[in-house]
């Protein structure tokens, strides 16, 4: 991995608000990122830092806070999910980015036949092996080789736009 810095521009003080009012400007679809814990029970999160990173072979990538327990439970089975989710699901992002260690209670989900968790009614789904995990900053970027994916079925996604929820137009 290259880590390019330059010593010639003087930068200023990055405010932590101003940087995220300027990267809301940047409108995101919302996933879950789940799996099966060791023990046998689903252990997911809400993520909009996702993206696909490569057709061949067939990457993606997602970023997730380092203080996320669930990403503690899912990290150790090697494998996660990914839910795309539809605009009408906003109840099950709210519940996936709680940190409630029941917070699949009210969530109707599914497991696929490579132990990820999939959310029900989502638009797409797709399976991942781990591949590589760098960290970066409070984050760490998590690479999935995918191994399954699926169009589950028409609509629009859920959206994330200026700190609230979105449809297509804001």
């Amino acid at each position: 991995m290259t880590n390019h810095t330059t010593g010639t521009a003087a930068s200023r003080e990055i405010d932590q608000h101003q940087f995220r009012t300027t990267m809301g400007r940047f409108a995101s679809g919302l996933t879950v990122v789940a799996a099966l814990d060791e023990s046998g029970r689903p252990a997911g999160l809400a993520c909009q830092s996702f993206s696909s990173l490569s057709l061949d072979p067939p990457l993606i990538l997602v970023c997730i806070g380092k203080g996320s327990t669930s990403w503690g439970q899912i990290e150790p089975t090697g494998r996660f999910g990914v839910s795309i989710l539809a605009e009408e699901q906003k109840d099950v992002c709210a519940a996936l980015g709680r940190r409630d260690p029941d917070k699949f209670d009210a969530v109707p989900w599914h497991t696929s036949e490579h132990g990820a968790v999939h959310i029900d009614g989502a638009l797409a789904t797709i399976d991942c092996r781990i591949s590589t995990i760098h960290e970066a900053g409070d984050h760490v970027v998590v690479i999935g080789e995918v191994i399954d994916l699926a169009v589950r079925r028409e609509g629009a996604p859920l959206l994330f736009y200026c700190g609230s929820y979105g449809k297509g137009s804001f």
